[in-house]
């Protein structure tokens, strides 16, 4: 049996009626009159539905058949209706969606026919970033074009377009750190500039040669780009940052001589965290190929360090000093299977709610206020023989 009830009656009557005006906005008026203390019957529900010929959400009335499976008594309550339909999903929420999810036989995804172009390739964003089919079609069926997911494009061609210009400039595509030129540049991080702050971010806009640049723009554009269209601009942004600025602060407590360029830190921010997360929901994860994709990612990204710490301990020519660092890769990768890790498994959940959040958060900070301490003081204390600046 369907049921709608309420959980907590002392709610105060203004917030009831504000709660069932937005029921109305949202075009479910008829379940505004049937949710305190009222039973329909399944057929009675879908018969008011075909009646009122109101346009339910399909993801919001899959949920809310879950919702219902997932009661030993059939039942909806108030909070969880609200949730419901306010489309914010905490984690006792989706326990309750997992566990009625179960026992439902649904059409998947897949099955959609009849859709467009941009259809399809939300479609395929779903299956290539959610492990669950209730949150793929949740995602499918709220998904819109505003906002459009710029951050990682918008970083993609300053990269390319900065990269141009220097190649230039400096009438070198391959190698350019070779050219004492380059270490000149304002954006580079170089451990005699450390009071440039701006320095441990800008650095990602530069890059050693054409081969660094494109194993990162493919990787942003692929990897980056879906994730940013699932879970937002305000996440994958944070988790990009926190992943460039823990590359630069790392080479700069690690490896003190060396200086550091390149967009790795955050692009192994957002690699690690997505390997990370197909890994750990293996089975739930539909993408196709996806173990051969994980061994080709893999490579690739070993390559990539192997490249770094090659060129890092490759004889430097004289005047050009140090050769970049490779530990803004690794640092950037552990960023991801910690903080990463933890946003792309909370889907539409709040992240100020979990406290794994938090103490994230706190080592984080913890670790960036002991790399500003190190280097306001540990230069000098240690006798580090830091190359002239350029």
């Amino acid at each position: 049996m369907w049921s709608y009830t309420s959980s907590d009656k002392t709610h105060d009557e203004t917030l009831q009626t504000e709660i069932l005006c937005n029921y109305m906005i949202s075009g479910i008026q008829l379940l505004k009159m049937h949710i305190l203390n009222t039973y329909h019957g399944l057929e009675n529900f879908t018969s008011l539905v075909e009646h009122h010929e109101l346009q339910l959400d399909p993801s919001k009335l899959d949920m809310l058949l879950a919702l219902v499976q997932s009661n030993e008594e059939g039942q909806v309550c108030y909070q969880e209706l609200i949730e419901l339909m306010s489309s914010k999903r905490s984690s006792s929420f989706r326990r309750a969606i997992a566990n009625g999810r179960r026992t439902l036989q649904r059409e998947i995804l897949l099955d959609e026919t009849g859709l467009g172009l941009y259809k399809r390739f939300v479609r395929y964003v779903a299956y290539e970033i959610l492990p669950c089919e209730t949150d793929r079609r949740w995602y499918f069926h709220q998904n819109r074009l505003c906002p459009p997911p710029v951050f990682i494009a918008v970083v993609t061609i300053v990269q390319i377009i900065v990269f141009m210009c220097y190649g230039i400039m400096l009438n070198k595509w391959v190698l350019q750190t070779y050219q004492p030129d380059f270490m000149k540049s304002p954006l580079v991080y170089h451990p005699g500039h450390r009071a440039q702050v701006w320095r441990f971010f800008s650095y990602m806009f530069m890059h050693v040669g054409l081969e660094q640049l494109g194993f990162n723009a493919l990787l942003q554009l692929m990897i980056g780009v879906p994730l940013e269209m699932v879970h937002g601009i305000l996440r994958i942004s944070l988790l990009y940052m926190a992943g460039v600025l823990a590359g630069s602060l790392t080479v700069s407590i690690t490896d003190m001589r060396a200086p550091v360029v390149g967009g790795s830190g955050g692009v192994y921010a957002l690699c690690s965290a997505h390997l990370a997360n197909v890994v750990m929901n293996w089975a739930g994860m539909r993408c196709p190929y996806k173990l051969l994709r994980m061994i080709l990612a893999l490579v690739c990204m070993s390559s990539e360090v192997g490249r770094a710490v090659w060129l890092r301990f490759s004889p430097p020519l004289p005047s050009s000093g140090p050769q970049p660092s490779f530990m803004a890769h690794l640092s950037g990768a552990v960023v991801g299977i910690s903080m990463g890790l933890l946003i792309l498994r909370s889907y539409e959940e709040s992240l100020q709610k979990q406290c794994s959040w938090w103490v994230i958060i706190f080592s984080f900070i913890t670790f960036l206020l002991f790399a500003i301490f190190w280097n306001i003081f540990a230069y000098e204390l240690l006798g580090v023989q830091i190359p002239p600046p350029p």
